[in-house]
């Protein structure tokens, strides 16, 4: 894996649009960043598959799975003032949400840059200016002055997708990534270099990439994919929330620079304690830190895939991100690094004996 093919993967997953069931751009970036020997399919869902070339029907099959797509917004309604009023699709903190750049799709396929506005301080009551705003108190200005103009000049309409304004950017020296989207687009690029990586070695087993969409409003692509991949075994890749940021370090458990996590259990999913065991082995033998997580909240596309083809063996293996599910995201590259390599060596010793003890 070399390293500026992989920043250049992340950073152009981050930069591209693709809120929940808008997940179309993500898959053209994946289309263009695979490897020659892999093929691509696509459903109506925007569910994408990734196979290689090499295909054994006798070896049994692991599924890499990351979702593509991203939190966001939809347009609801557009006011006579020619502002926007408009919802979440996956779960925000409302008070993280104001004063920030968006960009909304119109119905040309063209994104119009917007802010997220409430009423300024100057016109607010005292009652008013220590209240929490909801998201139904926001609205998106885009420069427009009537319904009119929104909706003939900037051709935008109800039901168009909104993404945060965030390009991507990497400090070389200190190998720090910002960007939108690294939930989950670290994840994303991580099943890309892994099969880009590993699709033409003689393995064990048949690897399938899946980027099931739609992940962020109740992990619904995932339901499609673990049906038509059947897989015996899984590998979910996530960014998963970092909490080094507010919690000490005796009870932080995903924190920036300590490697990928392994997740244990959250609300939707309690990993195949086995295949926990089998790799955290794997990681002490090739001495690749890792952070083991139990969370209370949460959840991923594990819970759908470990459900499907008659129970399925899934770990889920995160790396660590800051202010996930904001419009800013912080990541350490090397984590990254070593999610993959993790993962790689994990892969090379699965086999039909090894699966059949989880």
């Amino acid at each position: 894996m070399k390293k500026n093919n992989s920043i250049n993967l992340i950073k152009d997953l981050s930069n591209a649009n693709g809120v929940s069931g808008f997940e179309d751009q993500v898959l053209e970036v994946v289309r263009n960043k695979m490897a020659a020997n892999l093929t691509a399919e696509v459903d109506s869902m925007r569910n994408m598959y990734l196979y290689p070339e090499k295909r054994d029907p006798q070896k049994p099959i692991l599924m890499l799975d990351s979702h593509s797509d991203e939190v966001g917004f939809m347009v609801k309604s557009v006011n006579k003032n020619g502002s926007l009023k408009f919802v979440n699709l996956g779960r925000w903190f409302p008070q993280n949400i104001p004063a920030h750049k968006v960009r909304i799709r119109n119905s040309e396929g063209q994104y119009i840059k917007g802010i997220v506005a409430s009423k300024p301080p100057h016109f607010m009551k005292d009652a008013e200016k220590d209240k929490l705003i909801g998201i139904d108190e926001m609205i998106i200005d885009i420069g427009a002055s009537s319904k009119k103009e929104t909706v003939e000049d900037y051709k935008i309409e109800v039901g168009a997708p909104i993404v945060p304004d965030v390009d991507f950017e990497f400090n070389q020296e200190r190998e720090i990534m910002i960007g939108k989207a690294f939930d989950n687009r670290l994840g994303t690029a991580a099943v890309i270099d892994l099969l880009n990586e590993l699709s033409a070695e003689e393995l064990d087993l048949n690897l399938v990439g899946s980027l099931s969409a739609q992940e962020e409003v109740g992990t619904r692509g995932a339901e499609v994919t673990s049906r038509k991949i059947k897989a015996d075994i899984a590998i979910a890749f996530e960014g998963t929330p970092a909490d080094d940021t507010f919690r000490d370090q005796y009870d932080a458990q995903s924190v920036l620079k300590k490697g990928p996590q392994i997740r244990h259990r959250d609300i939707s999913i309690i990993a195949n304690p086995r295949f926990i065991k089998f790799a955290r082995e794997i990681a002490k033998k090739h001495q690749i830190p890792f952070q083991d997580a139990v969370r209370t909240g949460g959840g991923n596309d594990g819970a759908k895939i470990t459900l499907s083809n008659y129970s399925v063996p899934t770990i889920v293996i995160g790396v660590p991100v800051r202010y996930a599910h904001t419009h800013y995201s912080i990541s350490a590259y090397k984590d990254y690094e070593n999610t993959i390599s993790w993962a790689a060596e994990i892969i090379k010793d699965l086999d039909s004996k090894v699966i059949n003890e989880f």
